[in-house]
């Protein structure tokens, strides 16, 4: 008989204290092993937090709303019923002790503190095996439909199941499956404008404290302070990948994933540009991952990964990047796929900007910021003048491993693709 701690995990390599959103348990309520018992927030997003025992939730030391740093308890776990009373004691008797005092009633129950007492969905996936590991909403919609959860193959990372999957197995969708041919809507869909961030209500006279995304984007501004940095500007003919853009927006394909997969491709062709700095030299990833930034309502930014951009084909990139833009707004991505970006694309085009210089973000050797694409009066090549759509980018390297002829290179291999070759990014 033991009452273990529910310790406060790390669910990225940056947190340092996580917020309590929500606890899905009441105190006495019993608690199955692998079930999620809290959400916590980590830096960008709010994660589930599954029990590594069952039990009964006994006592929680931080309730909903409050901050813990990690590895501190953040509630009592009893084994049986019986020692919900003991653990309760337990915590009165810590809260009126100072920290290196010696609970009361440790003589009578010894507190098992366990590194793994609760096992959090980082990646996506608990950190068990032998056990099927599903979403909640998956667990919902599986019980719902009776589906057998130990019959299904997860299409999540890490293999965890998620709705989708406990929907394909009635038959309600089709599970995608690498290189098929992409299921494109009949009815095109109307364009709709790119809506601005939604005003924060303030109160003036007043200071807001910064929430916990908005701290881990300072932090992560104040680490490129430490990075020498350069950029180089250049201007790219759009009429091609627009034209393009028109032809399969009712396909679904946005012009995000096309900027994405034209930058992905070129990288292929300069992977000096996808590396990173380390003290030990040129750190080269095995994937292009093309992370692009996006806005959230509540303040500060975050930047949800493309993988492999260059391997997956245009429509597939189309529903990853709208199904990774609904779980940003929702912070329900998981931290592999918001923080594994090797390359960032930031588009303030689609705002009107027409021009500006954007940040290295951490852990990255480069970033390309994107204006919008305006019709321009320019010179063809037989001496008149015509109207071409043009937008300038601006690119920021890491001056330690990157040097101003590779980012110009890349630059231009950049604009020989989307000016004169857009149609491949369909193949």
């Amino acid at each position: 008989m033991s009452i273990n701690e529910v310790f406060m995990p790390a669910l990225s390599s940056t947190m340092t204290e996580g917020k309590i959103v929500q606890w899905l348990k009441s105190p006495g309520d019993k608690v199955e092993k692998g079930e999620t018992v809290v959400v916590v927030e980590s830096d960008k997003a709010d994660m589930d937090v599954e029990s590594f025992y069952e039990g009964y939730l006994a006592h929680i030391i931080v309730p909903a709303g409050e901050m813990a740093p990690v590895g501190a308890a953040i509630a009592l776990l009893a084994e049986t019923e019986a020692e919900i009373e003991n653990a309760i004691a337990q915590a009165q008797s810590l809260a009126s002790t100072t920290s290196t005092s010696v609970p009361a009633s440790s003589q009578e129950v010894t507190p098992e503190p366990v590194s793994a007492s609760v096992s959090t969905s980082v990646n996506g996936a608990s950190q068990r095996s032998g056990r099927t590991v599903a979403s909640p909403r998956a667990r919902k919609l599986a019980k719902e439909l009776k589906v057998d959860l130990n019959s299904l193959i997860g299409s999540g990372p890490y293999g965890r199941i998620v709705a989708e999957d406990v929907e394909a197995a009635v038959g309600k969708v089709s599970t995608p499956t690498t290189g098929t041919t992409p299921v494109v809507p009949v009815t095109p869909s109307v364009p709709k404008a790119t809506p601005a961030p939604t005003p924060v209500a303030v109160t003036p006279g007043t200071t807001t404290p910064f929430t916990t995304l908005q701290n881990a984007v300072i932090r992560g501004m104040n680490a490129s302070l430490n990075v020498p940095v350069f950029r180089v500007g250049y201007t790219i003919t759009t009429d091609g990948l627009d034209k393009l853009y028109k032809q399969l927006k009712s396909k679904g394909v946005t012009m995000t994933a096309l900027i994405a997969k034209a930058v992905a491709v070129t990288l292929q062709k300069h992977p000096l540009l996808n590396a990173s700095y380390s003290d030990q030299g040129i750190v080269y990833p095995s994937a292009i991952n093309i992370a692009v930034a996006v806005a959230m309502d509540d303040g500060g930014l975050i930047t949800p990964v493309l993988k492999n951009a260059d391997q997956i084909d245009i429509y597939s990139l189309s529903r990853e990047w709208k199904s990774l833009v609904e779980r940003a707004r929702a912070k329900q991505l998981q931290p592999d796929e918001y923080s594994t970006g090797t390359f960032t694309v930031s588009n303030l085009g689609m705002f009107g900007v027409d021009t500006f210089d954007a940040i290295l973000p951490p852990g990255q050797g480069s970033i390309l910021a994107i204006g919008a694409s305006r019709p321009q009066v320019v010179a063809t090549s037989d001496g008149m003048f015509g109207v071409k759509q043009q937008m300038q980018v601006n690119i920021t390297c890491d001056h330690r491993i990157i040097y101003g002829a590779h980012a110009a290179a890349f630059l231009q291999d950049l604009a020989k693709l989307i000016e004169t070759n857009a149609q491949s990014l369909t193949m």
